[in-house]
């Protein structure tokens, strides 16, 4: 399986870490004034789904340029549909 590195083109996947998700949005830190309920982080932390299909995850370019990448690939056929730098990925995230 090959996956294209933004920085340094199509590599193998041998050169790559997986590191889950990319759907999850991180609740509030506890010591804010908002606040959140330590069932929102437990389920932050420890729940995943595991879907079969189409699905964004985060991956490490550990063997070459370190790059964050969030990968969008089939997880039954393992087809890459796209591969983006995640801080381009998740900056909109951010303000919702």
């Amino acid at each position: 399986m090959l996956i294209h590195c933004p920085f340094c083109g199509a590599r193998p996947s041998e050169e790559f870490a997986v590191l889950g998700d990319a759907g999850p949005k991180r609740p509030e830190a506890p010591g804010d004034d908002t606040g959140s309920d330590p069932e929102a982080w437990y389920d932050y932390v420890y729940l995943r789904d595991n879907p079969r299909g189409v699905h964004r995850e985060f991956w490490q370019h550990v063997g070459g340029c370190r790059a964050w990448l969030v990968v969008k690939r089939d997880t039954a056929t393992h087809e890459m549909h796209s591969v983006q730098l995640a801080r381009k990925a998740t900056a909109g995230r951010e303000a919702s």
